[in-house]
């Protein structure tokens, strides 16, 4: 039997219709990864199951005294507990158990002598459950799991309402991963942790014991935790085994095996209508003709239709204008907010084709690093000396710091670059899936999904030779991160960027810089060899409160060994290698192309100067003139088909590079 069970669901919002006839179900031990486009209703299926969201029509059907825990993508407002009192709360049962110790310990003080045996032995089988509870839900768990997500020791006692958003955030992840749920719903669990901590939840899930439902942008991070992948397709909601990667393949075989279908269909049709067009009339093969009849008719009616492709974001950055070497030399530079000093004494070398990933604790001053360099922080302290021809673009990670909000979509990208004209910007924004009339809407009514969206499209139609991005997955579906990363690893400039997504991050660095401490250091390692020494490090913090922060067996089963780290930077390296041999190779054949596409058209001035010339009775009057004309204009003739051969020949192997 299943453990939670969605059945039938039919759910219309704003218009807009996101279940007809739906059923999901969670087994238990399920591992199930949530996936489709922003918007199509992953958050509102969690909602569902939970029960805080009712469907009009179709029901949810729960397990027996079945505990589930849920994390939303934003926090409720907060009580009066600290920080190590709301995750203690999450114990199951021991809100109860403590109410029904406080009204017995009540009722005794009232009743006296003549209920003390009866509410005595009452009240000794509730201190048995609470002392019971207190061994399985102990509060140095509740501590290992707080040091974990990036809180330190000080933190546990401070009151939950005086901690930012992220935090809160943070302690409500941990106070559902201490209850031990038997369904845990984590949506986008990672959005406000930073790479250490993001690190530790994905060793915490290996070894997690229940069912886990998971919506996560980071496929890599997905993929490591899930099973099954239900996906909200454009026909409704399917079900795949395996993780993301075997989904997409998968989905991908079964739209070929219905096209095939389909196209076989169609030709034994068009076969069967040629035989009853022809035999119709012929008393021999009226019967076959009726016959061949109803086998059309049959077809019809079991025709299938194949999906639409879903649309994703199409992004194809352009080669850039290169830079000098070294890009950026940064010396003695710091900053602080008020008397709080957040960076002081960074010295650090930039250069040409790097792509940086800055990592350290939320707080740590990753993105005042990222805003000092591009410039939207006055230097305060020290100097940031940039190489000739270096071309800035800067990516924000709360969008609204870069957008107007009372601008249109088309206004918001066109002022980047007016001279690109308004087809060129509306060509652009639909490849960002904003079509027609969706360009003329507001910046300010936009979802972060959408604005994320209008800032890439911003980075794209100008990108410069350095950028700066900070947390630029954020509010993307999984394909369009992994989209996102794919088109920035054949990005041929610098740089630098702060991302908590691991997939993001392993595949697009080649050095680290270290923020902690008031200060900034080049890592001596790739980003692997940084996590593994974090890991360790936070091992060592935890066995203050009783051992490793997830069990051995855990640590096992989710860290790599040395083998598989050495294989894996290998494998990094030579893909590396393989892209910067692509660029290299798509520019020489843009230039090829470029140099073909300028002589074809000189020579194509040139054989129409000479056809013009042939039209001149005047040419003929001159016998040696007019001979030299038609021989040169025989030649460039010649030269032109070997030209444009020569062009189309090019092209093609550039758009097969592409």
């Amino acid at each position: 039997m299943s453990l939670l069970t969605a059945l039938d669901l039919s759910l219309d919002f704003q218009g807009k219709q996101i279940f007809q006839g739906e059923s999901v179900a969670i087994e238990r031990k399920d591992k199930v990864g949530i996936v489709g486009p922003n918007g199509s209703g992953k958050s509102t299926l969690l909602k569902i199951l939970t029960g805080e969201v009712k469907p009009e029509k179709g029901r949810v059907v729960r397990a027996k005294g079945l505990r589930v825990g849920y994390l939303e993508q934003e926090a409720a407002d907060p009580g009066d507990e600290t920080v190590l009192e709301s995750v203690l709360a999450r114990a199951p049962r021991r809100l109860e158990l403590e109410s029904q110790v406080a009204t017995i310990e009540a009722e005794l003080e009232r009743a006296g002598d003549a209920a003390a045996p009866e509410r005595a032995l009452r009240l000794a089988e509730l201190h048995a459950d609470l002392a019971d509870l207190e061994r399985h839900f102990a509060p140095h768990h509740a501590r290992r799991i707080l040091l974990g997500l990036g809180f330190a020791d000080s933190d546990a006692e401070r009151p939950l309402k005086e901690m930012s958003g992220g935090w809160r955030m943070r302690a409500r992840l941990a106070g559902i991963l201490f209850a031990q749920p038997e369904v845990l719903l984590l949506d986008e669990p990672t959005n406000h942790l930073d790479l250490p901590s993001v690190a530790w939840l994905d060793r915490f899930l290996v070894g997690y014991p229940h069912a886990l439902v998971l919506v996560c942008h980071d496929k890599e991070f997905l993929g490591r935790h899930v099973e099954r992948i239900v996906s909200f397709e454009v026909e409704g909601v399917r079900s795949y085994r395996g993780d993301w990667n075997e989904y997409k393949r998968l989905r991908a075989m079964e739209l070929e095996n219905l096209e095939a279908r389909v196209r076989k269909d169609e030709q034994r049709k068009k076969e069967l209508e040629a035989f009853v067009t022809r035999f119709k009339a012929k008393a021999s093969k009226a019967r076959q003709a009726q016959s061949k009849a109803k086998m059309i008719e049959k077809l019809q009616q079991q025709q299938v239709d194949v999906p639409r492709p879903r649309k994703t974001i199409r992004i194809d950055f352009p080669p850039v204008s290169p830079s000098s070497d070294p890009v950026a030399e940064i010396l003695g530079l710091g900053h602080a907010y008020g008397d709080k000093t957040v960076l002081t004494g960074v010295n650090l070398e930039l250069r040409r084709g790097d792509r940086v990933s800055v990592v350290g604790e939320n707080g740590a001053g990753k993105t005042t690093l990222l805003k000092l360099i591009a410039d939207e922080l006055a230097l305060a302290e020290g100097s940031i000396k940039f190489g000739a021809r270096v071309d800035r673009r800067y990516f924000a990670q709360h969008h609204a710091e870069s957008l107007e909000p009372k601008q249109s979509v088309l206004e918001e990208v066109w002022r980047v670059s007016p001279d690109l004209g308004q087809s060129g910007i509306r060509g652009l924004l639909g490849a960002f899936l904003f079509q027609g009339d969706e360009v003329d809407k507001r910046i300010g009514v936009l979802s972060g999904g959408e604005r994320t969206r209008v800032a890439l499209a911003r980075l794209l139609v100008k990108p410069g030779n350095l950028l700066l991005l900070d947390e630029p997955t954020n509010h993307l579906d999984t394909e369009s991160a992994d989209q996102l990363t794919e088109s920035l690893m054949t990005y041929d400039g610098t740089m630098v960027f702060v991302s908590h997504d691991l997939a993001f991050a392993r595949r697009l660095s080649t050095k680290v810089w270290v923020v902690g401490a008031g200060t900034v250091r080049a890592y001596p390692g790739d980003l692997d060899d940084w996590l593994t020494g974090i890991s360790d490090q936070q091992d060592v913090a935890a066995a203050r409160y009783g051992g490793p922060l997830v069990a051995a067996g855990e640590r096992r089963a989710a860290a790599p060994t040395d083998r598989d780290r050495a294989v894996e930077k290998k494998e990094r390296i030579r893909a590396r290698k393989e892209e910067k041999d692509l660029r290299k190779r798509r520019e020489r054949l843009r230039k090829r192309v470029a140099t073909l596409e300028s002589g074809v058209e000189k020579l194509e001035a040139e054989k129409v100067e000479l056809d013009e010339s042939l039209l001149d009775p005047a040419v003929y009057d001159d016998a040696i003139r007019s001979r030299e004309v038609v021989s040169r204009r025989q030649e460039v003739a010649e030269e032109l088909t070997a030209r444009i051969a020569e062009w189309e020949e090019a092209s093609a192997e550039l758009d097969q590079q592409v």
